[in-house]
């Protein structure tokens, strides 16, 4: 039998609980929303690389779902009998489908319509938690198992980086092939008819082939949404998709309001790059910053928000009671008009300025610890620079695959900026080694890093220590600079709000009001700021969170008294 045979197999046991089985009940509801429908033996009920538009219910018989791509041979990765049904995350999301459903013999099925699925979901929320809870970890499977497509290309590449981050981020389930240690990789290339000057290039089932594609082009192969100019005016445009952004699209669409996301990169923001978050209120077994991220996008699409990526901010402009946001989509110009903002754009992560360091940036430096950055440090020694919680995290998560983690601070002592159950952590773990009062003088490597020189800013003594990879969180500055005059900034760039910006409001900054700013809001009227890109905010995904929430309680009252309130 092969890999695909549509014979009678015995279905695949339910090791992780993402498989579950419908009850005749649940059935027969969804039933009332769909077609029943027989169908042949081979027949392809999702194809890998291609969207589906239907949730599909195993009524008898057996589907093997299977994945592979480019020089892959297919491989089975389990079977599903009746009362189990088919779909991950991407399905909600409305993506390309990462696996091939096959039907077997003597097979029926209930396909319903994703849009009269979501509508079920919304009343049914015990099958709904059930679709939901299965989809997620099946997205986590997939991801482990390397399903979806592949990205070739070299790691010594920019790009190719750019390619890896943007999936990793997205959690997109994908394959990385090395071609620096894949020694296949160029005869897989050939017999595609690429090159190696066609790198990095993303690979689909079928022959679908990208060269070196943009984010965004890469976007809408998978399917993520991106924006598009229809003309309508949201009631609510939120700049940003990290916790604070998501908070306030969920809320914003719970409250009835046309609601519009965007990101540049993907949702989650600097929170997405947390391996681990272990303070946030009702995980107390901790949650990973993307895990949180696609709950919450979850959650605002089934709410009604549109989330869009990758989009990226370009200018805010004011159109009388309106305002007009113009977007970059792959070098074209997106806009989208809307009663109010909430900008959450978040701050990035500042550089190391380091000699010698420029030479490894695109191997060895990393400003993010994820699973894709992990899987680089396996049996590699590596330094993590910062004095934060994010350091800390990024330290923890390191020390469970590589050998030896170096934790490099300019603080004479941790706690002055890393919280006490993280540090505590820290000192009880064999592989963390801490060095405080610690400058890096240099970096020293051929090809890669191997090295870094670090200074004693007490004694002036220098050390090397041997490293891999180098993860620097050194702090950030916030992501303004598209803004210009719209709205008031202090001097380090961030958002000034409330009383600060009543204070700071002047010429084309605010139209005068007969009243003060709320808290949240910008020196100008229906712009409010949450989050990091905040000045005055709280560095916490539990306070980013509030900042979303509170903004949007507060822009209900700008619309109300504009005269625009949602009905």
């Amino acid at each position: 039998m092969t890999r695909t045979d549509t014979a009678a197999v015995t279905e695949s046991p339910d090791t992780y609980g993402a498989y579950p089985r419908l009850s005749a009940d649940q059935i027969e509801a969804l039933a009332t929303r769909g077609d029943r429908r027989d169908v042949a033996p081979g027949e392809v009920l999702i194809r890998e690389g291609e969207p589906s538009d239907r949730f599909v219910v195993i009524l008898r018989g057996s589907v093997q779902v299977i994945t592979g791509s480019g020089r892959d041979e297919p491989r089975r990765l389990l079977v599903h009998g009746a009362g189990r049904f088919l779909g991950e995350l991407g399905l909600l999301a409305g993506q390309a489908a990462f696996y091939t459903a096959v039907a077997g013999a003597d097979t029926g099925i209930l396909a319903v319509p994703v849009e009269r699925l979501t509508e079920l979901l919304q009343h049914d929320a015990q099958l709904g938690d059930l679709i939901v809870r299965a989809f997620f970890i099946r997205r986590e499977i997939l991801i482990g198992l390397d399903a979806g497509f592949r990205i070739i290309g070299s790691h010594f590449s920019a790009d190719t980086r750019r390619l890896r981050e943007f999936a990793a981020r997205n959690r997109l389930p994908h394959r990385y092939v090395d071609l620096e240690e894949d020694t296949e990789a160029e005869e897989a290339l050939r017999a595609l008819g690429l090159t190696l000057e066609d790198t990095p290039v993303v690979i689909w089932r079928d022959g679908k082939v990208l060269r070196n594609p943009s984010n965004a082009r890469l976007a809408q192969a998978i399917g993520l949404t991106t924006p598009r100019p229809d003309g309508a005016v949201r009631d609510l445009l939120v700049i940003g998709a990290g916790p604070a952004g998501l908070a306030a699209a969920v809320y914003g669409a719970a409250d009835g309001l046309s609601t519009t996301a965007f990101d540049a990169t993907a949702t989650g923001g600097q929170a997405a790059t947390s391996s681990r978050i272990e303070n946030y209120l009702g995980f107390p077994a901790g949650i990973s910053g993307a895990e949180l991220a696609e709950r919450a996008a979850v959650q605002a699409r089934r709410f009604g928000a549109e989330i869009n990526l990758p989009a990226e901010a370009v200018s805010l402009v004011p159109d009388g009671e309106l305002q007009a946001a113009s977007l970059e989509l792959d070098g074209q110009r997106v806009e989208i008009v809307s009663r109010t903002v909430v900008v959450a754009t978040g701050a990035r992560y500042r550089e190391l300025d380091v000699p010698g360091l420029g030479e490894f940036a695109a191997a060895s430096v990393c400003y993010a610890a994820t699973f894709m950055e992990a899987r680089q440090c396996v049996h590699r020694p590596v330094a993590v620079v910062g004095g934060g919680n994010s350091a800390g995290q990024a330290a923890v998560f390191l020390a469970e695959v590589a050998p030896r983690v170096h934790l490099l601070a300019r603080e004479h002592d941790l706690q002055q900026k890393m919280s006490k159950y993280l540090v505590d952590r820290i000192g009880r773990h064999p592989r963390i080694i801490v060095h405080t009062n610690t400058h890096i003088r240099r970096a020293e490597g051929d090809g890669c890093l191997q090295a870094l020189v670090l200074e004693d800013l007490r004694s002036g003594e220098l050390e090397s220590i041997p490293v891999d990879m180098l993860f620097v969180f050194i702090g950030a500055r916030p992501r303004t600079d598209w803004l210009g005059g719209t709205v008031a900034l202090n001097a380090d760039g961030f958002v000034l709000t409330g009383a600060d910006a009543a204070s700071a409001a002047r010429g084309d900054h605010a139209r005068r009001l007969d009243r003060p700013p709320h808290r949240l809001e910008t020196s100008r009227p229906g712009v409010f700021a949450a989050g990091d890109v905040r000045h005055g905010a709280t560095r916490r995904v539990g306070s980013a969170v509030g900042d979303g929430a509170a903004a949007i309680q507060m822009l209900h009252d700008h619309l109300q008294r504009t005269g625009s309130a949602a009905r």
